[in-house]
């Protein structure tokens, strides 16, 4: 049978089969997953995918430069060879600047647009981390992490805001500000992995080389999403600036002194400069007629909520971290990478809740949303305070903490930027970023502190170590550093005692910060159920 005789009986077959083939092919699309409508609708908008990635890659990187140096101070001492307050203003720099010049950034984002504020915060950024590479002493360094704090001010505000613009859906919005919150607190989380990798195979310049390959794909796709709203006309008071930047520097430099040194003269002076220097700006916004912060902002309950739990939640994630990295290298005795790799596990579920919270916040409302999760961060502290700290339980209560905090900046921030009008969004975003900073600081001290404290009044030098001892014992790296110099028995004896008040202090700060945390949860219920 020739070709033209059979194409008949192949139509034939082919119209007898295709009921079936039907059936069968909507058989296998009805079990297919199906991608959720917001973000099916992000994938498949290359204008909208290419804004998510301009947005997300920056604040992962700004986040990540607040935790990442620590980790490369001793090859940094060994190649500059800085005092100790050098390599403390060499950490510190940074963050101070940038605390303090977010409230401008965001106000001056408003005058000049977004888009324009990212790109040169972006470029600033990558060609001071280059530039510090070369650095041959150690005011180099500090200088350049200072300029460096300038530049993250402007990226900060401007990947909150440009969210606002980019994404009018309120879903997909909702999608967006999860996953910017998600990398929030997984780059301060992820600082120290990436850090303890990189110096284990490369110098300590390598810290600041990561930022180029994270800000090139932002540059070059920055002109496809669009600029947002500029309000035309507006001045720019700089006395405003100069007060905002003294205020916020005056009270974070008063609670690092607070946190390492302890009350003293120094202290109290930075403190009452601080705040006496915020006092006269916030009479001077009241009386200017374009303020560089708007407080009618604070009006709104959720907004003032949504901001209060922001500084609480990130504090409670630094303060773990602080007294976490310590337990498991020199308490447990760890390597800086195992260490590291203790805190995956929580890394991951940050990532996993901060974007499963967005379908659960479509139907929950954000007053029993937002106590929940601090009713879990306030276990992961309690998990602290109740069992012995072994490598699990860091691992379990990480897990439970930084879920709970990537769920609740997913939340808060999409409360933030829904409670303002969309031209003040980036002056909202500059203030829940400020609260952001200020909590790194508040999480050191409040709970470093605390456990600092504890550790001092509990310790007992162990005979053979003299009193004269007592400013090298005063924090446990100290006395372990101390431990390495004395006979073996003794210098033994002295690290078991160092450990054991450490984890003391451990389990009293955990236990005091869950109840903390619990009180900000029913503060944020009520708040947020008035709002």
């Amino acid at each position: 049978m020739n070709q033209t005789a059979r194409l008949p009986w192949a139509i034939h077959a082919y119209s007898m089969a295709k009921p079936a083939l039907h059936t069968l092919t909507f058989r296998e699309n009805r079990s297919m997953p199906k991608i959720p409508s917001p973000l099916r609708s992000i994938i498949t908008n290359r204008s909208k995918l290419a804004s998510l990635l301009v947005i997300l890659l920056p604040v992962l990187l700004v986040t990540l430069d607040n935790t990442i140096l620590n980790f490369a101070l001793p090859k940094i001492a060994v190649a500059l060879g800085p005092s100790a307050a050098e390599q403390l203003w060499a950490i510190d720099a940074y963050s101070l600047v940038l605390a303090g010049l977010l409230i401008t950034m965001g106000s001056v984002g408003d005058r000049v647009g977004y888009r324009r504020l990212l790109c040169v915060g972006c470029s600033g950024f990558a060609i001071i981390s280059v530039a510090i590479v070369f650095s041959q002493q150690a005011w180099h360094l500090i200088a350049g992490r200072a300029v460096l704090g300038l530049f993250g001010a402007m990226i900060l505000p401007a990947t909150l805001a440009l969210i606002r613009t980019a994404f009018d859906d309120r879903e997909e919005r909702r999608l967006a500000v999860a996953a910017w919150a998600t990398c929030l607190t997984l780059g301060a989380a992820a600082g120290p992995l990436l850090g303890g990798v990189l110096l284990q195979f490369f110098s300590w310049q390598s810290v600041f080389l990561v930022a180029v390959p994270f800000l090139l794909p932002v540059l070059l796709l920055s002109p496809m999403i669009e600029e947002s709203p500029r309000q035309a006309g507006l001045s720019i008071d700089y006395p405003s600036i100069l007060l905002s930047l003294g205020a916020m520097t005056g009270v974070m430099l008063s609670l690092k002194h607070l946190a390492t040194v302890g009350l003293d003269t120094y202290a109290i002076v930075g403190m009452l400069t601080g705040l006496l220097m915020g006092i006269a700006f916030v009479r001077r916004q009241l009386a200017l007629e374009d303020p560089l912060l708007d407080l009618s902002l604070f009006d709104s309950n959720a907004f003032s909520v949504s901001i209060t739990v922001n500084l609480v939640s990130l504090g409670a994630l630094i303060g773990f971290l602080f007294f976490a990295t310590q337990l498991l290298q020199l308490v447990l005795g760890l390597s800086p990478i195992a260490a590291s790799l203790i805190l995956v596990p929580g890394q991951v579920c940050a990532v996993a809740a901060g974007l499963a919270i967005v379908p659960i916040a479509q139907r929950v409302a954000p007053s029993v949303v937002i106590p929940a999760c601090l009713c879990v961060a306030a276990g992961a502290f309690a998990v602290m305070a109740l069992f012995t700290a072994t490598a699990l339980i860091v691992a379990v209560a990480f897990v439970l903490l930084n879920a709970a905090v990537a769920a609740i900046t997913s939340v808060s921030n999409d409360l933030v930027l829904s409670a303002v009008p969309a031209e003040k969004a980036g002056s909202a975003s500059s203030v829940s970023e400020t609260a952001y900073e200020v909590g790194v600081v508040l999480g050191t001290t409040v709970v470093g502190g605390a456990v600092a404290a504890w550790y001092r009044l509990s310790l007992v030098l162990p005979e053979g170590v003299g009193d004269e001892a007592d400013a090298l014992t005063a924090t446990l790296g100290g006395a372990h550093s101390l431990a390495q110099d004395l006979p073996a028995e003794v210098g033994k004896e002295l690290a078991q005692a160092a450990n054991a008040a450490f984890s003391e202090g451990v389990t009293v700060a955990s236990g005091l910060v869950a109840g903390l945390i619990v009180v900000f949860a029913l503060y944020a219920c009520r708040g947020l159920r008035r709002g």
